[in-house]
């Protein structure tokens, strides 16, 4: 097994063109050619869990934080990043980082959070736009299944819930084959009519080159007319934070106190009670500030995040409870969320668990 298939499982879970454009997820040491040794998986990279790393012969380590956001303009070990990248060059070892990637996915480190309040009927809470593509092709009548099939086969015609979605129109196509083609059909020289359907399947973008290489490989025009067209819609699988419901409501200082349990934090900051039972809740993991607006306007009676800056609580302005639990502690579920996707996609793998607890905040 080689490293990238270790990360290529991850990037199928929570592809790299889903994360935010200040970040920098994705294969950020080593070659994805390396035969793989042993993974160790953690929420950040440091200095002591690429000790471990060393330690238990795991030449990959797959952290949600990039330990490298920016570009790294002298490597001198002076500082943490400095000498996790010199350890890691010298030791042979690859890190890998799905960060806001893994947070935008539905399924991700928002849903677990929502899985440890058992949550029901959970949705994104702020869906990202620009994400989808619609691909328009024309197609003999005769092989508008097969192409279809091929589309479908490679991810294409997925809305919600229901797969295989495609619209048609039949009509006639026109075209004069030129000197030194293969037409499938017709004769060079000589403008031919065809009864051809128009396929019409959405897709995410993610997943362009792997459509138009499905529908290059099933069509049987020598030359393939086909659009591609980017949509404005907001995709509802991807964005930011999750919302969803309580099994039932509670009384706001009894879910403030089931909240600090079980996400086993030191304390949680919040803003003052409204005297009003909590039933829908939203979420989101690391600093999650921005989307207070939209949890608000969503009609949610608390918001769970972290690093809530002292004047940002002001914004809750008694609409909602802001409960902030920590950066660390609404992310520590990751480990288990990496620990899964590769798991279910190597069953006869076994990835290890760092057990270094690298949250750099401590409670007295």
């Amino acid at each position: 097994m080689k490293i990238r298939d270790i990360t290529n499982a991850i990037a199928a879970f929570a592809p790299l063109q889903y994360q935010e454009s200040y970040d920098n997820a994705g294969l950020l040491f080593g070659s994805a050619d390396w035969e793989l040794t042993g993974v160790l998986l953690t929420l950040d990279a440091t200095e002591a869990v690429i000790d471990e790393a060393i330690e238990k012969k795991c030449n990959l380590v797959v952290a949600h934080h990039p330990i490298v956001f920016g570009g790294l303009k002298k490597i001198n070990g002076n500082n943490y990043v400095e000498r996790v990248a010199i350890k890691a060059i010298k030791n042979d070892i690859a890190i890998y980082a799905a960060h806001t990637n893994l947070d935008n996915v539905r399924n991700g480190v928002c849903n677990m959070m929502a899985q440890r309040l058992d949550l029901q009927q959970c949705s994104v809470l702020s869906p990202k736009r620009e994400l989808l593509r619609k691909l328009y092709t024309f197609v003999p009548q005769a092989a508008a299944e097969k192409v279809r099939a091929a589309l479908f086969a490679a991810g294409a015609g997925h809305i919600g819930a229901y797969n295989e979605c495609s619209y048609n129109v039949e009509g006639t196509g026109t075209f004069k084959a030129g000197a030194g083609t293969n037409p499938h059909v017709g004769e060079i020289g000589q403008r031919h009519m065809e009864p051809e359907t128009k396929v019409e399947v959405i897709f995410p973008v993610y997943l362009e080159n792997a459509v138009v290489k499905a529908l290059l490989g099933s069509h049987p025009y020598e030359e393939v007319a086909y659009d591609i067209v980017k949509l404005e819609n907001a995709y509802a699988e991807v964005g930011s934070g999750l919302i969803g419901e309580l099994k039932a409501p509670m009384e706001e200082e009894t879910f403030l106190r089931w909240v600090k349990q079980q996400f086993n934090t030191g304390c949680v900051r919040y803003t003052p009670l409204r005297g009003r039972p909590v039933k829908k809740v939203a979420l989101c993991g690391g600093a999650g500030s921005f989307l207070l607006k939209r949890a608000i306007s969503a009609g949610a009676d608390a918001y769970i995040s972290a690093d809530f800056k002292y004047h940002e609580f002001f914004d809750a302005e008694n609409q909602i409870v802001i409960a902030d639990v920590g950066h660390f502690e609404s992310e520590q579920f990751t480990v288990e969320l990496f620990y899964h996707i590769l798991t279910e996609k190597f069953p006869n793998f076994a990835p290890l668990k760092s057990t270094i607890r690298t949250n750099p905040v401590n409670y007295l």
